[in-house]
């Protein structure tokens, strides 16, 4: 687990850094949810927001599909913008694994 929460950990910075230079707003990111029972919450106070995701028994795409959500989320994004923010947020991801592998 140890682990996954490293990797948790660097993808919430590369996830913050890919949201920042395309303008948008960046949450938090914490594991586990308060609530119990489910996999992802986000809590919004004032202009900040908090993503909160499960990463016990779960698969890695998925933790990392909520991260990414949380993003889209946070800054209230929906349609054209909604889909262009995930495909950039999903390239940063995906690049920052080549360059690991």
């Amino acid at each position: 687990m140890q682990g996954r929460s490293i990797r948790f950990a660097e993808v919430a910075g590369q996830l913050s850094q890919a949201a920042r230079l395309r303008g948008l707003e960046v949450p938090s990111y914490r594991s586990p949810p308060k609530l119990t029972g489910v996999q992802r919450t986000i809590r919004r106070r004032g202009g900040n927001s908090a993503v909160a995701i499960r990463l016990r028994d779960r698969p890695w795409s998925a933790v990392l599909s909520d991260m990414i959500e949380g993003v889209v989320v946070a800054n209230r994004l929906d349609g054209a913008k909604a889909d262009s923010a995930r495909a950039a947020l999903w390239l940063a991801v995906d690049s920052s694994d080549e360059q690991a592998a």
